[in-house]
């Protein structure tokens, strides 16, 4: 790393030499700002004098045609020699800064210029475009806790913005000083936040507040700063000692987390396939359970159905046999309402047919009346012995044969 400010100044040469400097600096120093050398001189004066001589001797003397040429001859030479030493070439990517008797009128862009005048001359070359890498090594920077650190190395690139200003204001040897110091200020100020054991955390980290204090410092000189970071920064000895060790131990620390992580992972994927195993074998059992469930509801729905259809074939029949009994019912019902209805119709009929089966009965017993029978005695005189012996065997003959001729009368029909 670099023990070494970077440094800048501003450097006087031809104009030849100007694009050099500018790209290459000048013995490792930085070169934003070249002085020109002014390269016109007053030698054409010296051939106009010569041109005006030898054109009074050419009116005054016989030598007319010669004097004369030779006047013309350093006339045009005085002309060529004025026309050459009046250009001005500023190179692309920079600016010059045009001055008259001292003072400071305007600014030259890239491309050549004609200076006729004299007294009009370019005070600087000023680099514009390039953005300028400055590199600034800060040694002994105090932390939060006061430890100071080894150094600490700060990288910017800034780009100048307004010539004018820069070159009237400040100048590239008082701008290296200015700049030295705003960036120590900066520097000191980050460190101060940042404690030791964190200190490393500086490299690379977010400068921006850092790049806008330069900004607000070093814009009146016309100057931008367009990056800036911090790309070291090294520890006092004893302290990088110091750290090595927690290093290590944390290392150490690092390598039992990460064991102690591989055998919590693998306690864990044992536990995980326990889990899964049980799971397994608990929906293996719930299968088992929906199976019989299903099982016990097919059953109880067949048992249930089965009920069902005898309890409906129940049903069915006490309908059909009350439908059928209610239909005799109904028959017989009408049956009589007919009978009634024929008894009603043919009731002359029927009393005429009672009246001749009285009369048919009336005659039947007539005929079937027992006969009276007459037992002769002897006149005169007493029954005999022998006559009421026969009499009385025959009497009970004769009431059987009576009451078996006689019949009683059939009931009367429809």
């Amino acid at each position: 790393m670099s023990r070494e400010f970077s440094k800048i100044k501003e450097s006087l040469a031809s104009w030849s030499e100007i694009r050099q400097l500018l790209r290459g600096g000048e013995q490792g120093q930085l070169v934003p700002v070249v002085i020109p050398k002014d390269r016109r001189g007053f030698a054409w004066m010296t051939l106009i004098f010569l041109a005006l001589y030898f054109a009074g001797m050419a009116a005054l003397t016989d030598f007319t045609v010669p004097a004369a040429l030779v006047a013309l001859f350093f006339l045009v030479v005085a002309l060529l020699t004025m026309w050459r030493r009046a250009i001005i070439e500023i190179e692309e990517g920079t600016t010059g800064v045009r001055s008259r008797w001292g003072a400071i009128v305007s600014t030259l862009p890239p491309g050549r210029h004609y200076l006729w005048l004299p007294w009009d001359r370019v005070d600087a070359v000023v680099d514009t475009s390039t953005e300028i890498p400055y590199s600034a090594p800060i040694v002994a920077c105090p932390t939060a806790e006061n430890v100071p650190l080894k150094s600490i190395e700060f990288f910017l690139k800034f780009r100048i913005v307004d010539p004018v200003a820069f070159v009237r204001t400040i100048g590239a040897g008082n701008f290296d000083l200015v700049l030295s110091s705003a960036v120590q200020d900066a520097i000191r100020q980050r460190s101060r936040r940042v404690h030791t054991e964190r200190a490393y955390d500086l490299r690379g980290s977010d400068v921006g507040d850092m790049q806008d204090a330069l900004n607000r410092q070093l814009g009146r000189y016309g100057v931008r700063v367009t990056g800036a970071n911090i790309p070291d920064v090294q520890l006092p000895d004893q302290y990088q000692q110091h750290l090595s060790t927690r290093e290590k131990v944390a290392k150490e620390l690092q390598a039992y987390e990460r064991e102690w992580e591989l055998t919590r992972k693998r306690r864990i994927d044992t536990l995980l396939m326990e889990i899964e195993r049980a799971k397994k074998t608990r929906d293996a059992r719930v299968v088992e359970v929906k199976a019989a469930h299903n099982t016990a509801r097919k059953d109880v729905a067949r048992m249930l159905e089965e009920q069902e259809t005898e309890a409906q074939r129940v049903r069915w029949e006490i309908e059909a046999r009350g439908r059928a009994e209610l239909t005799a019912a109904e028959n017989e019902a009408k049956a009589l309402r007919r009978l009634a209805d024929s008894y009603r119709d043919n009731r002359a009929v029927l009393q005429y047919e009672l009246a001749r089966r009285r009369l048919d009965v009336g005659a039947t017993l007539a005929e079937k009346a027992p006969q009276p029978l007459v037992v002769r005695t002897q006149q005169g005189g007493g029954d005999s012995a022998l006559s009421t012996l026969l009499l009385a065997q025959l009497l009970p003959q004769i009431s059987a044969n009576g009451k078996r001729s006689v019949a009683p009368p059939p009931p009367p029909t429809a």
